[in-house]
């Protein structure tokens, strides 16, 4: 059954900082909570709190924390236009420093107009009036300009779609779906004037389509007969012929991590009407991570997605062969639409054995694909890595390390972090090709933690 149609322009407003989620299921964070003395903190425009670490190898710029340095952060979004903004969206969690009546989280948007070489302060994307959830940001690439952003709030029933043609000055807000239940994972795929986002909604997998560039929106089941099982999107994309495809993780079994996880491809070349699923892998179940206070999908299989400009798609994709295995990382290109895939190929070097989750892709131009995820080679420590390829995937670069060490962070050690901190990270590749990349970093899934960011120098 379709829902009903329900679009509200909310606000057009400017950034000022006080005007001043986890997407996987799990246990309710206590971070959800105002710390009154995160408030009371003077924002401090998230400035690093040590010494800066050396750069590693790979060209790469080392980790520098973003957001503010009060508080808690996780789950960041980052896109990057053609005119050298690059954009951070992340959760702020306990508070906003100078802002009473910001609930806990609070979307924070933080903008560099330099490459990456310098970012101005954190600022409220929006009147947050309730707590917002599950950020995502993306550039529209007809005109490598238009940013669009998307979270949940309202107690995560509605799916908020933003837009800004001033890179990032002003935001009109609509509500681009809104339920009586919580829902999840909202992932935006854009370009033109055709703008969808894909969340769960009561274990069924939605998305809902605009082709008047975010002004109204309509929604479709994609799963009605519910084959994707408890379905949480990962990617998403639009090629140039207008066809639109996302990325799912099927739970057979909900709320347990005793069934398999069948990692669906969902395209739909009529607008976000109609849509075909094909199941590009299948995954045992999730590994346990109840030592680290996380739920059982946390460490699960998710795929994620993206394409180029000559239209092929690329999936990156974290699964096991065990139940409760450690998982690999995988990677796959379809030259026809999605209609069949190349196939799978492990793209990490790590030992056997050693943990695997939270992939992030990004592609550009021809065959050019900036590849990345999370790992425990390190023994029980965790490291982010990188891979390019300029033929499509059929070579690779070595891996570079996006870690380095930071002192002051009882999370950060020598050889690497104690936990990815939320079930996703992301990269991105600006105008002028280079790669953008953010993070979460913790003890645990509930410990405070913090976001870092690293570019190509």
């Amino acid at each position: 059954m379709q829902l009903p149609r329900y679009v509200a322009v909310l606000a057009v407003l400017s950034l000022t900082a006080c005007s001043t989620s986890s997407s996987a299921p799990a246990k309710k964070r206590v971070r959800d909570r105002v710390d009154p003395a995160v408030v009371a903190t003077a924002p401090d425009g998230g400035r690093k709190t040590s010494t800066s670490p050396p750069p590693p190898p790979g060209g790469f710029t080392a980790q520098t924390r973003l957001g503010y340095t009060a508080g808690d952060q996780w789950e960041p979004a980052i896109a990057a236009d053609n005119y050298g903004h690059v954009y951070v969206l992340a959760p702020q969690y306990q508070g906003v420093p100078g802002c009473p009546t910001c609930p806990s989280p609070t979307m924070i948007l933080q903008v560099s107009s330099d490459g990456g070489q310098t970012f101005g302060p954190p600022t409220q994307i929006a009147p947050p009036g309730s707590g917002q959830w599950d950020p995502q940001i993306v550039i529209d690439p007809v005109d490598g300009q238009t940013v669009f952003a998307s979270w949940l709030q309202n107690g995560k029933s509605d799916t908020v779609v933003a837009k800004s043609t001033d890179y990032g000055q002003t935001w009109s807000v609509v509500v681009a779906d809104s339920t009586n239940a919580g829902t999840d994972k909202p992932i935006l795929a854009v370009r033109g004037q055709d703008v969808y986002v894909a969340f769960n909604h009561s274990q069924k997998a939605w998305v809902s389509a605009s082709h008047d560039g975010g002004l109204t929106f309509t929604q479709t089941q994609i799963d009605k007969n519910g084959k994707l099982g408890w379905a949480l999107v990962g990617g998403g994309t639009v090629t140039p012929n207008g066809t639109v495809h996302y990325g799912w993780a099927g739970y057979e079994r909900n709320g347990g991590a005793t069934g398999n996880v069948n990692l669906f491809i969902s395209s739909s070349s009529d607008g976000g009407a109609t849509w075909t699923s094909m199941v590009i892998d299948i995954s045992k179940a999730p590994p346990d991570c109840a030592a680290y206070a996380c739920g059982w999908a946390y460490l699960g299989a998710q795929v994620v997605l993206t394409s180029d400009a000559a239209g092929t798609l690329y999936a990156l994709w974290n699964a096991n062969t065990v139940a409760q295995g450690p998982n690999r990382i995988y990677f796959a290109t379809s030259t026809n639409g999605g209609a069949s895939w190349s196939p799978k190929v492990e793209v990490s070097t790590a030992p056997a054995g050693s943990a695997h989750a939270f992939p992030a892709i990004s592609a550009r131009g021809t065959g050019d694909v900036r590849i990345g995820w999370m790992d425990a080679r390190a023994g029980s420590l965790w490291n982010t890595y990188l891979r390019t390829s300029t033929n499509g995937g059929a070579t690779w670069s070595a891996e570079t390390d996006l870690s380095t060490y930071v002192t002051g962070f009882s999370y950060i050690q020598p050889n690497g972090y104690a936990y990815p901190y939320g079930d996703y990270w992301e990269l991105t590749i600006d105008g002028a090709g280079k790669t953008h990349a953010v993070w979460g970093e913790g003890l645990n899934y509930d410990s405070p933690g913090s976001i870092w960011y690293s570019r190509e120098q």
